[in-house]
C-alpha cells in the first residue's frame, strides 16, 4: 500500500521576515569593534555591545572636544598613573558605573574611592565578556596624581569575541619583546609616536616592523609643544618601509578592526 506524503509549504509572514532580518543585523553589529581616538592617548572601543575607555584623558586635553560628562563606558583600561592618563577616570566611573582594569596598585588607589576595579599585572590576562584581556609590558613611569606609588606602567592586547587582536601599547619606549607581541597575529596596534615621553618617529617606525600588525594608529601626540610631530610624514615612512597600513585619525574619527 502506498502511503501519501503531503507537504506543506510555510512562507514567513513578512513582518516576521523583518523581524528575523533585523536581529541578524543587530548581532552582527554587536560583534563588530570600533576604535575612537579622542586626542593624546585616550581611545574609545565599542566591541560586542561593550563600550571600553582607554585612558580618559578629556579634562585639560586640547586635543578633543569630548566632555566626560556625556561618553558611555562599560570598563575603563589605565595603562599607568599618570595625570594625562588617568584623566577623568573617577568621575566617568563613578557616573556610569564602569569597572577600572589596571594594575594592583592603581586599582586600590580607585577602590579607596569607592570604585569598581579588576586589578591585573603584566603577563597576566582575564576572560572579560568583551573578550580576553591581557597586561603588556611597557617603559614609562607610573606615579599617580597625587604622588602614590602606581606600580609598573603598562599596554594592553585585547582579543575580542571576534578573534581581532588590538595591541594598546600604552605610553612606551622601544622594546625588543615587541616582536613577541607582533607573534599573536595583531590586526590593529595603537602606538605613541610624539617623542620626548615616549617613542618618537624612528623608534615607532621600528615598533610597527616588530609588531608586523596589519594597521597601525598614532596617538600621543601634538597634544604639547614638546610631543609635536608630522604624523603625515610618519606615515609616509611606514608605507615605504613596512607593508602595515597607516590610519591617522583626527580626534573624534574611527576605525573598523576588520
Amino acid at each position: 500500500m502506498t502511503e501519501k506524503v503531503h507537504l506543506r509549504r510555510t512562507i514567513a509572514h513578512p513582518r516576521a521576515m523583518q523581524e528575523l532580518q533585523t536581529r541578524s543585523i543587530k548581532k552582527e553589529e554587536a560583534m563588530s569593534t570600533t576604535l575612537r581616538w579622542y586626542g593624546h592617548a585616550a581611545i574609545g572601543i565599542d566591541t560586542s555591545g561593550y563600550q571600553l575607555l582607554v585612558d580618559p584623558f578629556f579634562t585639560g586635553n586640547t586635543a578633543t572636544t569630548q566632555k566626560p560628562e556625556e561618553v558611555a563606558a562599560d570598563y575603563l583600561l589605565i595603562t599607568h598613573g599618570h595625570g594625562d592618563h588617568v584623566g577623568d577616570a573617577p568621575q566617568i566611573a563613578r557616573r556610569t558605573g564602569a569597572t577600572i582594569i589596571s594594575n594592583a596598585e592603581i586599582c586600590t588607589w580607585f577602590a579607596k574611592q569607592g570604585l569598581k576595579t579588576h586589578a591585573q599585572h603584566l603577563g597576566g590576562g582575564f576572560h572579560y565578556p568583551f573578550g580576553y584581556l591581557k597586561m603588556t609590558y611597557a617603559l614609562h613611569g607610573s606615579a599617580l596624581p597625587d604622588g602614590s606609588y602606581g606600580g609598573n606602567p603598562g599596554g594592553f592586547l585585547l582579543t575580542t569575541l571576534e578573534g581581532k587582536k588590538i595591541y594598546l601599547a600604552g605610553d612606551t619606549g622601544l622594546f625588543g619583546d615587541m616582536k613577541l607581541i607582533g607573534d599573536e597575529g595583531v590586526d590593529l596596534a595603537v602606538l605613541p609616536i610624539g617623542d620626548n615621553y615616549t617613542m618618537g618617529p624612528d623608534d615607532a617606525l621600528l615598533a610597527v616592523r616588530l609588531l608586523r600588525a596589519k594597521m597601525v594608529v598614532p596617538i600621543h601626540y601634538d597634544t604639547f609643544e614638546v610631543i609635536r610631530q608630522d604624523a603625515a610624514a610618519w606615515a609616509e615612512r611606514v608605507r615605504v618601509n613596512t607593508p602595515t597600513q597607516v590610519i591617522l585619525l583626527k580626534p573624534g574619527d574611527q576605525v573598523s578592526v576588520e
